[in-house]
């Protein structure tokens, strides 16, 4: 995993107060990243040829799920 990267992941980490388990790169073909109910969060490896700033709104999205599992009124706000 890249350095850059992998720093962006433990710096939103810290600041929404997240530890995931796991955090790992892989080839994906549907989606930007996934996490699971257990803590592992998976990004695609199409996603470190994006521009950085989206890189960040994919990377918050999924580390949020570590709090709130679902896309609901929670997570949205």
């Amino acid at each position: 995993m890249p350095a850059g990267f992998k720093a962006r992941v433990d710096r939103w980490s810290s600041v929404i107060g997240v530890e995931p388990l796991r955090v790992q790169i892989r080839r994906m073909t549907a989606k930007w990243a996934s996490c699971s109910s257990a803590g592992r969060v998976c990004f695609s490896r199409d996603l470190l040829r994006q521009p950085e700033a989206f890189q960040e709104v994919v990377i918050l999205h999924e580390l949020l799920h570590l709090r709130v599992a679902n896309h609901g009124k929670l997570f949205k706000s």
